[in-house]
């Protein structure tokens, strides 16, 4: 029996899906009286009247010879956080089995399990935000559903040691270990996508809104075994992803090149950025970075966040979330923007 069988809740598996009129027919040519569309237009224009292909198949294809696996293993959603949302759907049964997320993390996880009345155990990360494999062996049990990796992690920025994730792979074999690449592109570390065909449990997250700059899109990324992709797909909504959104999203697959630029002037940034926060008497530490932001213990962070609000520059507080104790998160602007920041600071620190 495959894991998808194993894991997924029985009653999805038994499942009868809804078939949409382009489920039925995916041709683009054609009278199309089917669908109770306006055959007039669209009040905007764009040609937006007609529903989109339910099932992405061009942006699959497209995204499939990019990432190098094949279509089957993607799944397309509403941002990241569909797939998330859809992948605590699938294989918990409320009230029964449990989720693993490593503090600090990415909130969602638990928002998503909290609706669903699923309970969420913690293993937080050790002071240099890496695993600690001791602690989760205490956490997880035979309930034990999914372990969220966020790698690279926000709100620390930095790389989980792949090692240590291909150990939960491996460790648990019956438990999903989901990777969230949200910030991969920013990274040196080639992504998970690669150990697809060696790992059944293994599902990797990623996101056009960070490095390619559409996150006014909502479009995420999941990539998964075949089997669980097809329950992904059997229990999202019929028209998840607009017609809009796709358009764009197989225009910018079109220019890769420039989404690496933005990469590459992101990072510059970061470096620069990171050298002049150094400078400052009132940053006691920076965290190391793989992605585009920069985690910083400040003196008196909350007292700092509340100056640069009332200079219009926001940042993130991070202060009480676990082991950012005085931290506030920083995502890397453009120049100008990195400056008016800095400018600010250096204000601050005179005025006390």
């Amino acid at each position: 029996m495959s894991l998808v069988n194993t894991l997924v809740r029985k009653h999805l598996l038994e499942l009868k899906p809804y078939s949409s009129a382009r489920d039925e027919y995916s041709g683009k040519e054609g009278i199309f009286l089917d669908a109770n569309e306006n055959p007039f237009g669209s009040v905007a224009g764009k040609n937006l009247n007609r529903y989109p292909d339910p099932q992405q198949r061009e942006i699959k294809d497209k995204l499939a010879v990019s990432k190098s696996c094949f279509p089957e293993q993607i799944f397309l959603g509403n941002g990241s956080d569909e797939a998330i949302d859809l992948i605590i759907k699938v294989v918990c049964e409320p009230k029964v089995d449990n989720i693993l997320i490593l503090p600090p993390t990415y909130g969602m996880y638990q928002v998503c399990a909290d609706i669903q009345q699923v309970e969420v155990r913690r293993s937080n990360l050790t002071n240099h935000y890496q695993l600690d494999l001791d602690d989760i062996a205490t956490k997880v049990d035979e309930n034990t559903k999914v372990i969220w990796v966020c790698s690279p992690n926000n709100p620390s920025g930095n790389l989980i040691l792949a090692t240590t994730i291909e150990f939960l792979l491996e460790t648990y074999p019956n438990t999903l270990v989901i990777v969230d690449e949200a910030y991969i592109d920013f990274s040196s570390q080639e992504s998970f996508i690669g150990q697809l065909n060696k790992y059944e449990n293994l599902v990797i997250l990623q996101t056009f809104s960070k490095a390619w700059g559409m996150a006014g899109l909502r479009v995420g990324m999941a990539f998964a075994d075949a089997e669980m992709i097809k329950i992904l797909n059997k229990i999202k909504y019929p028209y998840n992803l607009n017609l809009e959104s796709q358009r764009l999203i197989l225009k910018a697959l079109d220019h890769v090149d420039k989404k690496e630029k933005y990469v590459e002037r992101i990072l510059k940034e970061r470096f620069s950025l990171f050298k002049k926060l150094m400078e400052l008497d009132i940053v006691r530490r920076i965290y190391p970075s793989d992605s585009n932001m920069l985690l910083v213990d400040f003196k008196e962070a909350k007292n700092v966040f509340d100056y640069l609000i009332d200079k219009k520059i926001i940042v993130r507080d991070r202060s009480n979330v676990a082991l950012c104790e005085d931290c506030l998160r920083i995502s890397v602007g453009t120049g100008k923007e990195n400056l008016a920041l800095i400018d600010e600071l250096k204000k601050y620190s005179l005025a006390k």
